[in-house]
């Protein structure tokens, strides 16, 4: 079976929440949270923290994990990860999780390599869960379309698909932004000038599909909050708190 690296791109610069990655929840930076998560990733042979900021880089050496040092200039944390895919070259599955998802699945990280594992058509693997109705209208909250096969048909900030006549009550899906690729159509992905529909979205997984290219869409519960400002990380820690509590 071919080989699965995951690679957890951090960066210091968040215009929300500067130094996000090393803010401590429970004890332990952020990212130290993600990286034990993906440690428990059994179909994983490695897992990597792409980080541009040596900071990030000592606190993630001095919890033991792999680090790969990148260039600051990477527009994206996908062309961050890709830059440290393309050293890889004794492996074929590259998985991008973000570095703010303090209560990532390990077994959702797991289907998502074997998703490719097992289906040679697709090219990339990610995941949804049900959508909320109060997030419908939300257009932070990304939605996705998918064909009768699980397959990506499109991705929106509006509310999609529609019920013309409210009677139809179709499934809503809310896109988690966890990605699997196969490493060559990574690397040619980056590659790729944005597209009409992505640059309209602002997704850059619109590109993929502008390109015909096979999103396989794994469908999960909804998961515990990710941290994109200092209010998250409240939510993060109080939710962390009662867990800890009720064990």
């Amino acid at each position: 079976m071919s080989r699965a690296a995951i690679i957890i791109p951090a960066r210091w610069g968040s215009t929300r929440f500067p130094g996000k990655p090393l803010h401590p929840l429970a004890g332990k930076p952020l990212i130290q949270h993600v990286w034990e998560s993906c440690a428990k990733v059994r179909a994983a042979d490695r897992v990597i923290i792409a980080t541009d900021d040596m900071r990030i880089a000592e606190a993630a050496f001095g919890f033991g994990a792999e680090v790969a040092v990148t260039s600051p200039r990477h527009p994206t944390g996908t062309d961050r990860i890709a830059a440290v895919a393309k050293k890889l070259a004794g492996y074929s599955l590259v998985v991008n999780v973000q570095g703010d998802e303090p209560f990532l699945d390990p077994r959702l990280v797991g289907r998502l390599i074997t998703a490719l594992h097992t289906d040679r058509k697709a090219d990339m693997a990610t995941a949804a869960c049900p959508l909320e109705p109060s997030e419908l209208d939300d257009p932070n909250c990304v939605k996705v379309v998918t064909s009768l096969e699980g397959n990506a048909l499109y991705f929106s900030r509006s509310p999609v698909p529609a019920d013309r006549d409210g009677d139809a009550h179709p499934p809503r899906f809310r896109h988690l932004g966890l990605y699997a690729y196969r490493r060559k159509f990574l690397l040619d992905f980056v590659k790729w000038k944005q597209t009409p529909l992505e640059k309209s979205e602002k997704l850059e997984q619109l590109r993929a599909l502008e390109h015909g290219a096979t999103i396989r869409v794994l469908t999960t519960r909804a998961t515990g909050p990710g941290v994109d400002t200092p209010e998250d990380a409240a939510l993060a820690e109080k939710v962390l708190a009662a867990r800890v509590s009720k064990k």
